[in-house]
């Protein structure tokens, strides 16, 4: 069953952040994921989006999910987004 990573991020620190970004890209593609949303300008349609990013990143099933956000190589990465953004970060299943 696919498993999707939801992001909301309020980023503070653009330059950290950035730092966070190119880490991510360099490790990414060692792993079964796709980022299929990645957009700081979502349109809202109800409530408030206090938040600066949102991303979606799909994969094929929960454990990669999990390998990948586990990874020596992403939690290095990781680190620049700790300092340069607060964010809400989920697991979920998808409906396949």
């Amino acid at each position: 069953m696919s498993a999707y990573i939801l992001a909301q991020i309020d980023i503070h620190d653009r330059e950290q952040y950035a730092k966070y970004v190119e880490g991510f890209r360099e490790c990414f593609g060692r792993y079964k994921g796709r980022v299929v949303v990645a957009d700081e300008a979502p349109q809202l349609l109800e409530g408030q989006w206090p938040w600066t990013r949102t991303a979606v990143i799909r994969f094929d099933d929960e454990q990669e999910a999990v390998r990948w956000y586990r990874s020596d190589d992403y939690q290095a990465a990781a680190r620049y987004r700790f300092e340069g953004a607060t964010t809400n970060l989920v697991l979920v299943r998808g409906l396949d």
